[in-house]
């Protein structure tokens, strides 16, 4: 039996890994920086969790210490791996082995993979194809990242930073969309677009490429593509619990890849199972009240266009209700922020008052060339009443000012989600 280590085990992706390889006979350990609502899922499953990462965590019979992207090299968990002769592979790493002989659909794009594979394994589940999957969020039917399944089927969420979607072998790629995004590494949207090129190319003639070819940014990628192109876009609209047209486009993608792989798959059985998905954690997620009586959404948006489409949705949901949307926003990454300023500052027009948390730094240092006080600057010259605030308390004392008939949504790839759940708290 395998014993793999895994550093960084609360990531979204490690930690639904670290699920498989238990399900299939690995002994796994793990360790991440602060406990989560993955931490404790984690624990809720029998995989031990040590919190804070130190090099007394790794144990000294492990086989393979697999580490997240977050986790650098001088991380003193991976420095005793090195020590003790451990084989060290990063997440997507993992993913590309345990995939390997199975058969992959995986869903990329920049905006609305995790919506769209939570669907497809949804589908695909309530038709008894039994997939594993693997969801770049707690899934609300599943109450897992993670489903365990018997058949070959192998549902994956790809990601494109740092080419990890190139690790993948899919016989099914779903593409979404793209957008300049991950600026820290592709210099250019042209950078970004070789990725997905390649990976385009990789599929085989037996399998199938989902996206919309009339987007002018995937269009040209597909000249080369082997398998056949299947246009998500010809779908029809589907009933919904969540909002947004968004949403609408992640469910005729999910549609579209649920026809290819289960080609005698129902009209019905696809409508009733995307009726009943009941959506993902921090995706458009409602909290419940605050203690003002505010109505307390959260979601994970982190790019431009996913923040003004989400926001613009949830303004057209309570347009006729609320007089007032708050909304703070934890901007990820200083690199994002500062290459993708200007469509920051449009992204908010639907707000009424947008607090700024401080950049959350992950993989970088900051050179002084962005803040959030230049972020809300930027948004108050569109006309936004915005505040850069500098502590999480300092933004749930701002928030706390709305009342009965207002709402708040928490934005963002850190864990502003943590504001929300203070603001609902009993």
């Amino acid at each position: 039996m395998k014993k793999i280590h895994f550093i960084g085990i609360g990531g979204i992706g490690m930690s639904a890994l670290a699920q498989m390889m238990q399900h299939v006979g690995a002994e796994v350990t793990g360790s991440d920086r602060d406990a989560s609502p993955v931490t404790t899922l984690l624990e809720q499953k029998g995989i031990h969790v040590m919190i804070g990462q130190k090099a007394e965590n790794v144990p000294e019979s492990a086989d393979v210490a697999v580490y997240s992207d977050a986790v650098p090299v001088d991380n003193p968990e991976r420095a005793r791996a090195a020590e003790l002769g451990i084989t060290q592979l990063s997440y997507f790493a993992m993913l590309g082995q345990v995939s390997e002989g199975k058969k992959t659909v995986a869903v990329a794009g920049t905006h609305g993979k995790t919506t769209v594979t939570g669907m497809l394994a949804k589908i695909l589940v309530d038709a008894g194809a039994e997939p594993t999957a693997i969801i770049g969020s707690l899934v609300k039917d599943f109450g897992s990242n993670y489903i365990a399944g018997e058949s070959d089927l192998f549902v994956v969420e790809a990601c494109e930073y740092r080419d990890h979607l190139l690790e993948l072998s899919p016989k099914v790629l779903v593409l979404n969309n793209i957008e300049w995004d991950h600026t820290d590494y592709f210099p250019s949207l042209e950078a970004l677009q070789k990725t997905f090129k390649k990976a385009i190319e990789r599929v085989p003639a037996d399998g199938a490429i989902i996206t919309n070819p009339s987007n002018h940014k995937i269009a040209s990628l597909l000249t080369n593509a082997k398998a056949p192109v299947i246009d998500y876009t010809k779908e029809p609209a589907y009933e919904l619990k969540m909002i947004g047209e968004f949403n609408q486009e992640n469910a005729r993608a999910a549609a579209a890849a649920a026809r290819v792989i289960l080609p005698g798959i129902s009209d019905s059985a696809i409508s009733q199972s995307l009726a009943d998905f009941h959506g993902t954690w921090r995706r458009f997620e409602y909290k419940g009240k605050s203690a003002r009586g505010a109505e307390v959404y959260d979601d994970y948006a982190h790019h431009p266009t996913a923040v003004k489409e989400t926001l613009h949705a949830l303004r057209e949901k309570i347009r006729k209700v609320s007089p007032r949307l708050y909304v703070a926003f934890h901007p990820h990454l200083y690199s994002r922020t500062r290459d993708l300023l200007d469509e920051f500052a449009t992204a908010f027009s639907d707000a009424d008052k947008v607090f700024i948390a401080p950049i959350f730094a992950a993989r970088e240092a900051d050179d002084g060339t962005i803040s959030s006080e230049i972020l809300a600057e930027r948004i108050r010259a569109t006309g936004v009443d915005a505040t850069a605030l500098d502590s999480f308390d300092a933004i749930k004392d701002a928030l706390s000012e709305a009342g009965e008939g207002d709402v708040i949504m928490t934005m963002g790839a850190g864990d502003i989600y943590k504001v929300a759940d203070a603001l609902v708290r009993k």
